[in-house]
């Protein structure tokens, strides 16, 4: 029996965030072991932005970022050329993770644009959820990841996280005042 404040959180929950489907704790961590590139789609050149800062971080880390934003084709993000799609995306640059950084209605046409390039990882970043578009690619054989930041599940994995997202190098229980 649930109690009237646990039924109202439940009932507050977008039904699209209930249930979610994603890859394991140790599939995503053979992902991120395994992947040299990542396309990110809706890369912001705002640094402000939860993309701009997980593209920073995923790129001190090693990780080749290609940043796909239409409006800003040509221009450089992070010392990238960015795209318009994915398909314009040279052929020779092999994309191991497509990080997708829209809005669940625009997800499945970023799907449609992985499934032609052949990427073998979809990942939905933390907040999109649509899981139409992961069966279609669950069902072409590609990797799903949904609802999870690739900047906070590399983190967890490899100690990179702390209060504020960023690994100090100090350990300690104790936490600094002042």
């Amino acid at each position: 029996m649930t109690n009237s404040s646990e039924q109202t959180a439940r009932s507050a929950t977008p039904l699209a965030t209930l249930n979610v489907t994603t890859a394991g704790a140790y599939e995503r961590l053979r992902l991120l072991q395994t992947a040299k590139t990542i396309a990110m789609v809706g890369l912001s050149a705002d640094p402000m932005r939860p993309s701009h800062f997980a593209a920073i971080y995923m790129q001190s880390e090693g990780y080749v970022i290609i940043p796909v934003n239409p409006r800003l084709v040509g221009q450089q993000i992070l010392g990238q050329t960015v795209y318009g799609s994915l398909l314009d995306i040279p052929k020779d640059r092999k994309i191991d993770i497509v990080d997708v950084f829209r809005k669940p209605e625009d997800v499945p046409a970023v799907l449609d644009d992985a499934l032609e390039i052949g990427a073998p990882v979809f990942w939905m970043q933390l907040g999109i959820v649509n899981e139409d578009a992961a069966a279609r690619a669950r069902a072409a054989g590609m990797d799903v990841v949904i609802n999870r930041c690739v900047k906070i599940e590399h983190a967890r994995f490899f100690g990179g996280l702390n209060l504020v997202g960023m690994n100090t190098g100090v350990i300690t229980s104790r936490r600094s005042i002042g």
